[in-house]
């Protein structure tokens, strides 16, 4: 018979301190700690699929099946493997927990996908300002502004 005992980290006991500790931290302490790898090797882009669908259901707080209905009413579109797996990225999952939050406010799915669009409309508008302010803050060329 099968203790779950048995699969517990055992207690370790420091000799210099007498004090009692888990055997992962001693083994810790124990070996250098390697050197992080570079960012662009641990993390991925924003819009890279790299969670697969129950991966990014845990993540988000929502099942497997909530996923898939969202996708079939378009208002998420995973990336797929050449197999057809569902790959999620960074940017789905920002999305999906907006999801849930205008669902937690009361909307329906189909107000879900209105208030979406909107916003990705909105940021749309504003990056469109931001640059028509950044091309005014430009200085002019020399003659460029006059008729002659």
């Amino acid at each position: 018979m099968i203790c779950t005992e048995d699969f517990l980290p055992v207690p370790h006991t420091d000799e210099q301190t007498d004090e009692r500790t888990d055997v992962s931290v001693a083994a810790r302490t124990a070996s250098p700690i390697p050197e992080p790898l570079p960012t662009a090797m641990t993390e991925p882009a924003a819009t890279r699929g790299v969670y697969g669908i129950s991966v990014a259901a845990e993540l988000v707080g929502m099942g497997p099946q909530t996923l898939r209905l969202y996708e079939s009413r378009g208002l998420i579109e995973p990336q797929r493997t050449d197999g057809g797996t569902r790959r999620y990225s960074a940017a789905d999952l920002a999305r999906l927990q907006r999801i849930g939050q205008l669902l937690d406010a009361g909307l329906n799915l189909a107000g879900v996908a209105m208030v979406l669009e909107l916003e990705a409309a909105n940021a749309d508008l504003r990056a469109q300002l931001q640059d028509r302010l950044a091309d005014r803050s430009q200085p002019e060329p020399a003659g460029a502004g006059t008729a002659g």
